[in-house]
């Protein structure tokens, strides 16, 4: 049974798809990047700014389902330049804080909506 995700502690949708989909014991994201729920704006920064931003807006939608850090599997950080590949580093280390670290991959891209810097999307597990 597949169960969509939405909660308005995130960011809207800036498309046609929801922020998350419940299926098989498996919470799957949009990408998210650096929206402040409050302003519908992407976060002033840069690459640091927007990477704790995305941060959040992905706990949110784990609390929306009962969920937390420690059920992520898999993230995939998608940056439009992998000299930041450091500031996501040191990110997530203070984001797991001592829990597993998910398995993740960091793909270079040309682009982001929004003019971004980062996108992330997550695969949880429910147990």
């Amino acid at each position: 049974m597949k169960k969509i995700i939405k909660t308005k502690n995130a960011p809207e949708t800036i498309g046609p798809y929801s922020q998350a989909v419940k299926v098989n014991g498996f919470l799957f994201s949009a990408g998210q990047i650096g929206i402040d729920p409050s302003t519908g704006q992407l976060v002033d920064g840069g690459a640091e700014k927007e990477i704790k931003q995305v941060i959040k807006n992905l706990d949110f939608i784990l609390k929306a389902e009962g969920l937390n850090r420690t059920h992520i599997t898999k993230l995939t950080v998608y940056v439009t330049n992998l000299s930041t590949f450091n500031i996501l580093n040191n990110a997530f280390t203070h984001y797991f804080n001592g829990s597993d670290f998910p398995a993740r991959s960091t793909v270079e891209v040309s682009a982001l909506p929004l003019g971004a810097s980062v996108e992330v999307d997550l695969i949880a597990f429910i147990s």
